[in-house]
């Protein structure tokens, strides 16, 4: 291989490197995220330090708990990330735990579904700007956010989601 096929080479390999949606983390655990639904604000918390800070969006019908299937509100309460999906829409997600008992035992009492599949996610191929709630009831924040979340948020993290 001649040199400048090497130089080109190392230059290709370096750049698809950067572009990889996965990074490393190796800083503190985070061992709670905690959601503020009304300040639009979510924090990677170290115990009671903030490691990280982000601004997010909602599910389209913010206020409130989400009940029920289809009701475009993103749940309150303390739920756990339980998955992860590399291959989202959305660029990249961690799923919550949604719906725990009392959600179910609600729905049904009602005779309706709790719906479900509720996620930390990104902006996926889309453009968006700051400041509208647009998910089903998901909570969202850029692809960039994402890729750290990704990174730093391990499955079995608690996660509680305020009013």
């Amino acid at each position: 291989m001649t040199r400048r096929a090497a130089l080109l080479a190392g230059v290709a390999f370096t750049l698809s490197a950067c572009s990889s949606k996965f990074i490393s983390y190796d800083g503190p655990q985070v061992t709670r995220v905690e959601v503020q639904k009304a300040n639009r604000r979510m924090y990677l918390m170290h115990h009671d330090q903030v490691l990280e800070a982000f601004e997010i969006q909602l599910g389209f019908t913010a206020e409130g708990h989400k009940q029920f299937e289809g009701d475009g509100r993103t749940p309150e309460g303390r739920y756990t990330i339980d998955r992860r999906n590399p291959n989202s829409s959305f660029y990249l997600s961690i799923g919550i735990d949604y719906p725990n008992a009392a959600d179910l035992e609600f729905a049904s009492s009602r005779g309706l579904k709790p719906g479900g599949d509720i996620f930390i996610h990104g902006w996926g191929d889309k453009r968006r700007g700051r400041g509208e709630d647009w998910t089903a009831g998901c909570i969202a924040v850029s692809n960039r956010e994402m890729k750290k979340i990704y990174a730093m948020v391990e499955d079995g993290t608690p996660i509680d989601i305020f009013p």
